[in-house]
């Protein structure tokens, strides 16, 4: 199968081009050009008109149109991902939660089983399980149960390790345990992120030497920026090689303070994610969230108590929120986007990046940066 984009506006890594063409054969991008001919038998799109980007990669996202990872069924991996695909993404980490071992391990045997089915042309790829939690510190719990919190113990999370399908995994590295497990992740080439912890300075330090490359949805569920205790969120701004994702809704962290990390952290560093959960999609209501009602009202989710429960952001949304919170370019918030999350777990020699040798996962937008096609793995949805 062969296809060819007429670009308007191209967002390759570092720059905007004007005015090319890109051609895809059997999935794959092949040749990026001014000038190149469709093949006979090549659907050409007409992109003049419109910005061409790859396609968005959340690596952190829970659950959309009343599915949720947890459900651990092949229909609900589906419709999120068709629901993702609609809104720009290509490739997406199931997001679990703190649960009972049982239930993780349902979810994960879910992915796992998504990951090798032939995917269905309207659906963005699963790319493999981000575990958040059950390794994490109830004191900054968030909208994670605290009851089934607990140390990292091997002869749980190993057989996790070993499935193939666990791609990043966020531990609190204050809970027994887990500077261990930070070690034993690496040799599985398992990403680790620091999250829902109150860790010190030197205790985020301590783990991002140990292995730890990312924190997740920075600034919330962690241990605050003090001047005499820079805190897990001091560490991670300050620590160049760490990768921090953040919320961009404009709830879960206000304009000013994405601004900030982005002055520390730069477009290859920031990972835009959403963390939505089931709610997204389905407007205001009462829904559920590992096991807890959750309740959005204008969009936002909180549980009972009023804690933040997920997003009901779409990355589209998350993109635009981007551009104007920071006045970055293009270019930059595609690879926030895109490129970043994808090398931050891994996945980065075949994702995120319109290049030859790339997998054809692209976004097309309008001039008002709203979706108009998707394309995952050269099949437009």
């Amino acid at each position: 199968m062969r296809m060819l984009i007429d670009c308007g506006t191209l967002a390759l890594h570092d720059r905007i081009e004007r005015h090319r063409r890109v051609l895809i054969e059997d999935g794959v991008i092949r040749a990026i050009a001014a000038h190149l001919d469709a093949p006979a038998d090549a659907t050409v799109i007409d992109a003049r008109a419109h910005i061409v980007l790859p396609g968005f990669i959340d690596i952190h996202v829970h659950g959309a149109v009343d599915a949720d990872t947890m459900d651990a069924t092949p229909e609900a991996l589906l419709a999120m991902a068709r629901f993702f695909a609609a809104h720009g993404v290509t490739g997406f980490l199931p997001t679990t939660m703190t649960a009972p071992r049982e239930h993780i391990e349902a979810a994960i045997e879910n992915v796992k089983q998504a990951m090798v089915q032939p995917p269905a042309p309207d659906a963005a790829r699963v790319l493999g399980v981000h575990l958040e939690g059950p390794f994490i510190n109830p004191k900054q719990c968030g909208a994670q149960p605290a009851e089934f919190m607990r140390p990292a113990n091997p002869h749980e999370y190993r057989p996790w390790l070993e499935s193939g399908a666990v791609k990043l995994i966020t531990v609190a590295p204050e809970v027994d345990g887990a500077m261990r497990l930070i070690e034993d992740a690496q040799r599985f080439g398992v990403a680790v992120a620091i999250g829902h912890t109150d860790a010190t300075y030197d205790q985020a330090q301590a783990a991002f030497a140990a292995g730890a490359n990312q924190a997740t949805h920075t600034f919330n569920a962690m241990r605050g920026l003090h001047h005499r205790e820079p805190g897990a969120l001091g560490a991670v701004m300050a620590n160049d090689a760490v990768y921090g994702q953040l919320i961009c809704d404009n709830v879960h962290v206000h304009p000013a303070a994405m601004n900030i990390l982005h002055k520390c952290k730069g477009a290859d560093r920031l990972a835009v994610i959403t963390d939505a959960m089931e709610a997204t999609g389905l407007g205001d209501g009462e829904f559920t969230l590992g096991a807890q009602r959750v309740f959005v009202w204008e969009g936002v989710a909180r549980l009972e108590g009023g804690a933040l429960a997920g997003s009901t952001l779409t990355m589209d949304a998350a993109f635009r929120n981007i551009i104007a919170a920071t006045g970055c370019s293009l270019a930059e918030a595609s690879r926030m986007c895109s490129a970043t999350p994808a090398r931050a777990v891994g996945l980065d020699d075949r994702k995120g990046r319109i290049a030859p040798g790339y997998d054809a996962d692209i976004v097309i937008l309008d001039a008002d940066l709203r979706v108009v096609k998707t394309i995952v793995g050269g099949v437009s949805e």
